[in-house]
């Protein structure tokens, strides 16, 4: 562990040595240059976790004004967001469901349906995830949901806080209702990002079908496929069922809570039809929730088990998407990639694994919905560079901002594991080792794929 611990605190010192270095040797004419070192410095650290996250947030917050490298409203935009509070609304509901036993008596029937095995507890719950994509169009709702749910399906075949077992449901959960459901076009804030983006610049948007047919039969299914045994192999582990199911009735506490929560899931599944946020309505629910005399989260369990540090990291982490789209920095480093990809007509499979790479480094400075908002101005250009359709060069987005390398680049991932109550290692290793597998093996099927629908 100390070894381990003493890598991550090189790799930070080395996150700001580079910082410092730009700094003193700026590579841009203007002001992008302290954004650059201060977002250098706070990915490296995210991205170690040598010091804990949210106060690398905190610093980032601070920095950020001391310098006045940018305005407050772009740095501190993500209390703002109203993904910030669809997450705050969320952790009061995880308060809810775990206090009042409904997540454990939702844990006993899905156990009962996945069967007794490791694999299948795995297994279950990412399919859960994946199948809530193609209903709820938040992932973040997703995770808000499921998250509650997985811990107590933990909790239920015994796997205690700290344990192999416990880590991988959270991984599973937290994935599941994520990273394959890039596949599906509501599904995601970057598909959506990417939409707009698309429509705006050239009056392109792609439609559902298209959409999943393109992505889905690689990046969703056969991701899916390869993340599940990923799960069980770093964090194997064997089920106990810990108590008998006794099949006690509800108490008047989980019926009020599974009305709720029932509604909340109504009007977060149709939100295309009423044109409410799902963050709104997280904050309605967790307001009836807190209400005295009336919610179920009184003012102790809302001062001790809602986790403000996840609420902190998050907010830094979108204020540094913001800082980097608002600097101008993200095209700069995009226009300077281009320069060096070796695109070129003719040469398809050079252009498919260019692109790819273009969007996936972009990610790690942008995080993931800064991608689609970074790379579409650029689409015509890099099109008249490969020769290739402008549509397939902006559905290309895609497969980059699919494939996280580090949690961090995602809100949601961060969330997931947030509200899980585990450390962001695990999730590092996971976004590491299937970023691994999407390139060597996933982007080359999906390039014979595409070859073979005829968009390349």
């Amino acid at each position: 562990m100390s070894s381990r611990f003493s890598v991550h605190r090189v790799a930070a010192g080395m996150a700001i040595f580079a910082a410092a270095a730009i700094l003193a040797f700026p590579q841009f004419p203007g002001s992008e240059n302290n954004a650059l070192a201060l977002s250098v410095a706070a990915i490296g650290l995210w991205a170690t976790g040598a010091i804990p996250e949210y106060v690398t947030a905190i610093a980032f917050f601070t920095l950020a004004m001391l310098f006045k490298v940018s305005p407050p409203g772009v740095i501190f935009g993500g209390f703002e967001s109203a993904a910030w509070w669809l997450i705050f609304g969320g952790l009061v509901m995880g308060v809810a469901v775990k206090s009042t036993g409904l997540g454990e008596r939702i844990a006993r029937r899905l156990a009962r349906s996945f069967g007794s095995t490791y694999w299948g507890v795995i297994t279950g719950v990412t399919v859960v995830g994946v199948t809530l994509g193609f209903v709820m169009p938040s992932s973040m709702g997703r995770a808000v949901l499921l998250m509650p749910i997985a811990l107590g399906l933990a909790e239920r075949f015994g796997f205690e806080a700290g344990s192999k077992g416990r880590t991988g449901v959270v991984l599973a959960a937290a994935f599941g209702c994520h990273v394959p459901t890039f596949s599906v076009l509501p599904a995601n804030v970057p598909n959506m990002v990417f939409v707009g983006a698309a429509e705006a610049a050239y009056h392109y948007v792609p439609t559902y079908g298209t959409y999943l047919l393109l992505h889905f039969p690689i990046l969703g299914f056969l991701k899916t496929a390869i993340m599940i045994p990923l799960i069980v192999w770093l964090h194997p582990d064997r089920p106990r069922i810990v108590e008998a199911d006794v099949g006690t009735p509800m108490s008047g506490q989980e019926r009020w809570l599974a009305l709720l929560l029932i509604v909340a899931l109504a009007f977060w599944m149709t939100d295309s039809l009423h044109h409410v946020s799902p963050a709104w309505v997280s904050m309605a629910a967790a307001l009836l929730l807190l209400a005295p005399g009336f919610g179920l989260v009184g003012r102790k369990a809302f001062s001790e088990q809602v986790n403000y540090g996840s609420l902190f990291y998050v907010a830094g982490i979108m204020g540094l998407g913001a800082l980097v789209d608002k600097s101008g920095l993200g095209s700069l480093l995009a226009s300077a990639i281009l320069t060096v990809l070796p695109l070129a007509p003719g040469a398809p499979a050079m252009n498919f694994a260019s692109l790819s790479a273009v969007s996936t480094v972009v990610g790690l400075a942008t995080t993931l919905p800064g991608v689609p908002a970074v790379l579409t101005p650029l689409a015509e250009q890099m099109a008249h560079a490969s020769g290739m359709p402008l549509d397939a060069v902006l559905m290309s987005q895609v497969l980059g901002f699919s494939n996280p390398l580090l949690p961090y680049e995602s809100a949601p991932l961060v969330v997931a594991m947030q509200l899980g109550g585990e450390r962001m290692g695990p999730a590092q290793s996971l976004c590491l080792l299937l970023a691994a597998a999407t390139v060597v093996v996933l982007l080359p099927l999906n390039f014979l794929w595409w070859r073979l629908l005829g968009w390349i």
